[in-house]
């Protein structure tokens, strides 16, 4: 049976990026009015500590569409509030905040996700990173119907996207992005008229992406360098990788393998900044000093000497 006739209202929920095109798309639709969105709260940021607000909020305000921030929806004052807007749908990416039951159920056609990967793989908060680092070739985007288990529902739509030798975190984010944004009008419209079903989760190949760590980004060159130049590129811009040298910590922004060179894994082997891995090499392209701009290692190697032989601090 269908749904009902569109428009709906609609609450969109997110705190990245990666929720833009599709608030945007839904913006532009007059088949769907957004009467509201939810990000995070502003935060304290930068050396001077001041509140910032999320990206999503600031498009939101431009758009001219009322801006909630609730730090949790524990108290009934926030979920009435939600209530309030009496929204037909909500299209939550990316938000950070946890969905209970008493907002679940206030939407009289449910909440939809717009997950980055192919669900049931890698369920959970860094996807995208996740993705990368365990060198997986193909990824997508998933829009699910919530429910209180952890990116458990059922999937309405899907689509994929294959995963380059170069491609980086923030392009790839860029990229599912919009693919969201492309899948999710046809799939309310679907909703609307009754042609779509949603799918349950298989059982089988159910892998969790941890939330990602400050420090998970060291890179250890006792790995080979192929593996290390996944992290550089999983984890770029945020936590970022980096290695110690006499304690300092070098921040590592770009890198190349370079096979059939070998040595002491964390040794300098070659210039600029060659360093030997448990199998092959790599050379540290782009690095960054504390307290210093990122720069090719080329030039920073003209005002510090690392010479050939140096060894990195083991992880």
């Amino acid at each position: 049976m269908p749904a009902e006739a569109t428009p709906w209202r609609v609450v969109v929920m997110g705190s990245t990026g990666f929720v833009l095109p599709s608030l945007e798309r839904l913006i532009a639709s007059s088949d769907h009015e957004v009467v509201a969105v939810y990000t995070r709260p502003p935060a304290a940021k930068g050396r001077g500590q001041q509140l910032q607000c999320t990206e999503v909020h600031k498009r939101a305000l431009e758009l001219e569409v009322p801006v909630e921030t609730p730090a949790r929806f524990r108290d009934e004052g926030a979920v009435e509030r939600f209530a309030a807007y009496r929204p037909d749908m909500v299209v939550t990416g990316a938000y950070g905040l946890i969905l209970p039951p008493a907002v679940l159920d206030v939407p009289r056609f449910g909440c939809i996700n717009l997950h980055a990967s192919l669900l049931p793989r890698w369920r959970g908060a860094a996807p995208i990173e996740r993705a990368i680092l365990a060198g997986d070739a193909v990824t997508g985007v998933c829009l699910f119907r919530m429910e209180t288990g952890l990116d458990t529902g059922p999937v309405y739509s899907r689509g994929e996207v294959p995963i380059g030798p170069a491609t980086t975190a923030p392009q790839l984010h860029e990229t599912l992005a919009l693919l969201a944004a492309d899948l999710l009008l046809p799939t309310l419209q679907g909703l609307a008229d009754g042609s779509l079903v949603p799918v349950p989760q298989p059982d089988d190949g159910v892998t969790y992406a941890a939330k990602l760590g400050r420090d998970e980004g060291r890179l250890d060159f006792r790995l080979p360098a192929a593996q290390l130049e996944r992290m550089v590129r999983a984890l770029e811009p945020r936590p970022g990788t980096f290695a110690l040298l006499n304690g300092e910590r070098i921040g590592v922004r770009a890198v190349t393998v370079v096979q059939g060179v070998h040595g002491t894994p964390g040794e300098v082997v070659g210039t600029p900044l060659l360093v030997a891995c448990g199998e092959d090499a790599i050379r540290l392209d782009v690095v960054q000093r504390p307290g210093r701009k990122a720069m090719a290692a080329a030039d920073l190697l003209r005002g510090w000497t690392v010479p050939i032989g140096t060894r990195f601090d083991p992880a």
